[in-house]
């Protein structure tokens, strides 16, 4: 880590991807994340990394899909019903174990919704991301240095368990600036070093083994569909040992729990400290992945002696309250505080909706 450099969220997530090995990117324009394509079509040249803007969401999530078949570390972003659009191809990287990162900087919906902010793509993300029930490892961050960090860890857990891995954001974090701390670049030989590790890759033949597309490492053509799809559901559960993260803000003593993700997090853990103010023990816990869920950050909690869990998000009807209610399974009072269609969650919602536990 070096200086700290003033930043937007998109740009961002860019740069660090560059800096990560990322040496193709193919987007396709959508607001709010325009700007991300656009920083890629400045950076790439430099780095000797293709950008490509492809006729449409789809031809841009296929091309990404050719890309890390050929070892290289790709991504590909969009917002919201973008996401929706590249969902086939998002499901053919799972099914091919091709380590892909996408980010989603989401938008109010449903269907073309608002250019604007919101939250409402966290049952795609976590539960629906595409066909064949497959699961990906999902980063929310609620600063640009959390998103700076994630992305980097995004590359690393792509190649870690050869499979897409998606970055949840949204308008808000995707357009604010903050300043942020970048990764010092891997070098080119560094980013060399870990195509080579990938010897799976569809690189021409050269006199070896023939190498398919369609096949990423771990495939086998002699086992039955069935087989490998238990294989992808063993993975699964070994993440919600090795891969839950969250932040445990003010627990030890809180009746109330404030509960939320991404930007929503941030709204509420400003609200935890101005409920402390007012003599409220209030607490926070915010999921850093939202895939897989951190269960155990409930579970670990008094649910009996608290007076409840506010669950904040910018979406109605709500989505994350839905599994912190069945965590919680009506051990204590689950309520929410929401909005949507691109209106940034009002703090006071939350403060409001804490009091009203309290009585």
């Amino acid at each position: 880590m070096g200086e700290k450099i003033f930043m937007k969220g998109c740009e961002a997530v860019a740069e660090t991807a560059v800096r990560a090995g990322c040496r193709f990117f193919a987007g396709y324009p959508i607001t709010p994340q325009n700007d991300v394509p656009e920083y890629f079509a400045r950076r790439m040249p430099s780095v000797n990394g293709v950008f490509i803007q492809g006729e449409s969401e789809v031809a841009s999530s296929n091309m990404a899909y050719g890309a890390a078949a050929a070892g290289v570390r790709s991504m590909t972003s969009s917002s919201s019903c973008g996401i929706s659009l590249k969902s086939e191809a998002i499901s053919w990287m799972a099914g091919a174990n091709l380590p892909v990162v996408i980010a989603n900087f989401q938008r109010g919906g449903p269907g073309i919704g608002t250019i604007q902010p919101a939250q409402q793509d966290y049952n795609q993300a976590t539960k629906a991301s595409g066909n064949g029930g497959f699961r990906m490892l999902v980063l929310s961050p609620s600063t640009l240095q959390e998103a700076v960090d994630m992305t980097w860890e995004a590359f690393e857990l792509a190649d870690k368990y050869s499979k897409p891995v998606l970055l949840l954001m949204d308008g808000f974090t995707g357009t604010m600036m903050e300043p942020v701390e970048l990764p010092e670049p891997l070098t080119e030989e560094q980013v060399a070093a870990i195509r080579a590790t990938k010897t799976w890759a569809a690189r021409g033949k050269h006199g070896g083994p023939q190498h398919k597309v369609m096949c990423g490492p771990g495939l086998d053509t002699r086992i039955s569909q069935s087989q490998m799809n238990q294989r992808d559901a063993d993975l699964y559960e070994t993440w919600k040992t090795t891969e839950v993260e969250y932040e445990d803000y003010m627990t030890e003593d809180a009746e109330v729990i404030i509960s939320a993700y991404g930007i929503s997090g941030r709204i509420g853990k400003s609200a935890v400290k101005i409920l402390r103010e007012e003599g409220i023990k209030a607490g926070l816990i915010r999921p850093k992945k939202v895939y897989p869920f951190p269960d155990i950050a409930y579970e670990k909690l008094p649910l009996e002696k608290l007076r409840g869990i506010v669950c904040a998000e910018m979406s109605i009807p709500a989505q994350f309250a839905v599994d912190v209610e069945n965590v919680v399974h009506g051990r204590t009072k689950v309520v929410t505080a929401l909005s949507s269609g691109g209106e940034i969650l009002d703090r006071a919602a939350i403060l409001d909706a804490a009091r009203g536990l309290m009585k």
